[in-house]
This record gives structure tokens, sequence and C-alpha cells, in this order.
């Protein structure tokens, strides 16, 4: 389904990713880990077409969309959520969701079954609602769009624990669903590798690691040299 091959890529003329390559298959799943700062959203914003890419191809679905718009990806099966939510205050939650609406099986009850959080404040306005139900509504109006390939940037960032386990139920419901390939970029290693069989690591824009996400739980001295103690310390959580 998606293919990067020596992607370089970065902003204005700044480098951030060097050389990076990886696959996905249809409803694949890949954990995308890291110390800070490494590129990890630079990769997302890569695939949706944010950056500007200096050498190397991304193909999707077989076709290359290396120079598409963003919104051709995705018009094309790309669905996008940023770690800034980046919500429409202006609108109510329902109307968030509308608005992103494309034909296919995710429809506005199918969101409201996972995240019932958001029938509940279907009528609130964006500013109305907690970061996590904010959230859960980015989550939403991407599901919403239709798209074979789901892209979560840091998903958990800042949220309550509680609010944590509801995303993760969302989460497992999406994978149970088999049609969707996803890629995940969390902080907390351990729900990372949890969620996907397969992890990159990445470093300095490079990736240093890809491979079974379990050689990378059951080796924690490879885990603190790839991601540092403090991603290590993550590990446990």
């Amino acid at each position: 389904m998606l293919r990067l091959e020596g992607i370089t890529a970065g902003y204005g003329h700044t480098v951030i990713l060097e050389g990076v390559d990886l696959s996905l298959p249809p409803g694949g799943l890949l954990a995308v880990l890291g110390r800070n700062g490494v590129g990890k959203s630079t990769l997302m914003k890569t695939i949706v077409g944010q950056t500007r890419i200096r050498q190397g191809d991304i193909r999707f679905g077989g076709e290359t969309i290396t120079g598409q718009a963003s919104y051709r990806r995705s018009r094309m099966g790309i669905g996008y959520v940023p770690q800034t939510r980046d919500v429409f205050p202006s609108l109510t939650v329902e109307e968030n969701l509308r608005i992103a609406a494309r034909p296919g099986k995710w429809d506005l009850d199918g969101v409201f079954e996972v995240f019932p959080n958001l029938a509940a404040r279907r009528d609130n306005k964006g500013t109305e609602i907690s970061g996590g139900e904010q959230q859960m509504l980015s989550i939403g109006r991407a599901l919403m769009g239709n798209p074979s390939l789901l892209l979560l940037d840091e998903p958990m960032e800042g949220l309550a624990p509680v609010i944590v386990e509801q995303l993760l139920d969302s989460f497992r419901t999406l994978r149970a669903d088999g049609d969707l390939a996803i890629i995940l970029v969390e902080q907390y290693v351990n729900l990372a590798l949890d969620f996907s069989p397969v992890t990159i690591v990445l470093d300095r824009g490079r990736v240093v690691f890809a491979g079974e996400s379990e050689r990378l739980r059951q080796d924690q001295d490879l885990m603190a040299d790839l991601i540092g103690a403090g991603g290590a310390s993550k590990a446990k959580h």
C-alpha cells in the first residue's frame, strides 16, 4: 500500500529525513519510535505532503504521490491526525465530523459508536470539549474521510490516563477491523510495541531499526541504545 524509497526531506533549506525507506502492506500496522526531535512528525508530514522532498519517491497504492498536493493524497485515502489536533473551534462536534465526510463504511454513527463521548457532545463547539475529546474528534474526523491508511502522530500526548485507556480501546477496535492500515508515532514505547508487530526507530532522520516489535521489547539494552534512557523508562508505562 505505502512505500517510501530513499526519502530525503525537510522544511525549506533544512533537511530532517535522510534516505528513509519503509513499506506497509494493505491493512498493515507500523509503530514509529525515537527520541524527541529525530524526525518522527516530519515523516508523517512527508507522507501527507507537508514537507519539501529533495530525493526519493513515495508510492501509495502503486501510484507515485511524491509531487501530489496534500488534499489529493487525502482524497486517495490517506488520513492524518496531527499532534496539534486542529479541530475547527467555531464548528460543533458533529459539524467537525460532517465536514470531512466521504463515501465509505465510516459515517457519523460509526464514529459515535467508537467514541461515545463525541455522541454526548455532538452539539458542543470545538472549544467547549476537553483535550481528550478534541483528540477523539480529530481521529473521528480522519475516519469520516474513509481512509485506507491512517497516520496517528503521538495521539496520547498530554492526556489523562483514563482518556489514554479510552483511546487504546478505540485503537484496538480499529486494528481489529483489518481493512485499515495504521502508522502510529508514540512516545510511550510499550503502548506502541503492543499495538503493532512491526516497529521502526528513527535517529537523526534515519531509520536505525526496522523489525519485529517483540525483538525490541526483549532487548532492553538495544532499546536504551536506540531510544535513550528516557524512552526506555517510558517503556514501563
